[in-house]
């Protein structure tokens, strides 16, 4: 007997529309129609309702992240619904709303060179079309208070922000997080901090920012142009002692500040490189405060259904900039690019 989904075969769309990266400029994503399968035996078909971006979208629109397919469909968060069910697809059904996990086969435990090749958007064809089909072990459920929207911003930037703070010394209440900038990673470290009864230091180059970090519950905030010794304050802050765990985006121009501003036997949780710099990790720093230094890999469905827990048990709604059309795509990556958002930037790709 052929493999069949447990929806009328009448009702799954036969093609979808899809941008694909040229690997040159993200004004050069091209829309096109290709040609859709249903889904096999182990797979769910998605329609796409919404794709968030970030900062790892603008480099593989430009051809520059590594291992990144050619002409790939770019972009790897979403959230959808499921329009189709392979035969042996038991825990999902249609109508089910998900996201699937920004490495497919990342399961549970550390990544692996294997789970990595299955990442969207880069080593494989990412999210930014109408319709996808991915295994149904690659699902978590979204929240119920989360819109689609809201929801698409959760695989990658949240995920890592909980994965940098839940890690193997978890956060604990009382701690003091420190978070540079208000990217969707820098937010959502904010959200979850203070969720798990944190302390939240925010630092921006804007005051209008910094107003949007200290709504949302961070109780000291740094303008980090106006105060260039910001680590000083930090330890100032918090008594000589330091942060107990930094959500460390900025990179080479920020490692050595933060490793200046965190406790002895702290978490610099790396995650990005968004400041410009060519300062490395001071190693004599490292020994002397025996710092942990931890590279985040997004993390895996079993710490995205943790993740869900904490989000819908405190009610957390993600911080969304602004919402752009799936034909306006390309306005959202110069927007991205602009560095103009706080929180993320999502294309809403269908409506119904």
């Amino acid at each position: 007997m052929a493999a069949e989904t447990h929806h009328p075969a009448m009702f799954i769309p036969k093609s979808t529309r899809e941008y694909r990266s040229q690997g040159d400029e993200y004004k050069n994503l091209k829309l096109q129609e290709s040609p859709l399968t249903p889904p096999k035996a182990t797979e769910v078909l998605l329609k796409v309702h919404a794709v968030s971006l970030q900062y790892r979208d603008l480099m593989v629109s430009k051809g520059r992240y590594p291992h990144q397919k050619k002409n790939v469909v770019p972009c790897s968060d979403m959230a959808g619904e499921i329009i189709a069910v392979g035969q042996d697809v038991k825990d999902y059904k249609v109508g089910d709303r998900v996201c699937p996990n920004f490495a497919l086969d990342h399961i549970h435990g550390d990544p692996t060179k294997e789970t990595q090749a299955t990442g969207l958007g880069g080593p494989i064809d990412g999210v930014l079309k109408e319709y996808i089909n991915v295994p149904a072990h690659s699902l978590v459920r979204v929240p119920e208070h989360l819109s689609y929207e809201e929801a698409s911003t959760l695989p990658c930037a949240a995920l890592t922000a909980y994965n940098a703070l839940m890690g193997p010394v978890p956060l604990k209440g009382g701690d003091y997080v420190l978070v540079l900038g208000t990217g969707g990673v820098s937010i959502f470290g904010l959200q979850l901090a203070i969720a798990s009864g944190a302390t939240v230091i925010a630092t921006s180059s804007s005051d209008e920012k910094l107003k949007i970090a200290s709504k949302l519950g961070a109780k000291h905030i740094i303008n980090y142009n106006k105060n260039p010794n910001w680590d000083d304050e930090i330890l100032e802050i918090t008594e000589g002692r330091g942060v107990d765990h930094v959500i460390e985006v900025g990179g080479p121009g920020t490692i050595g500040k933060c490793a200046k501003a965190t406790k002895y036997a702290g978490y610099i949780n790396i995650i990005g490189f968004v400041a410009q710099g060519s300062e490395g990790i001071d190693i004599r720093s490292a020994i002397g405060k025996a710092l942990i230094y931890r590279g985040i890999q997004i993390g895996s469905v079993n710490q995205f259904e943790d993740m869900n827990r904490l989000i819908k048990a405190h009610q957390i709604h993600p911080v969304v900039d602004k919402v752009f059309s799936f034909e306006q795509a390309i306005d959202a990556y110069a927007y991205l690019e602009s560095q103009k958002h706080v929180g993320k930037i999502v294309i809403s790709v269908s409506k119904t």
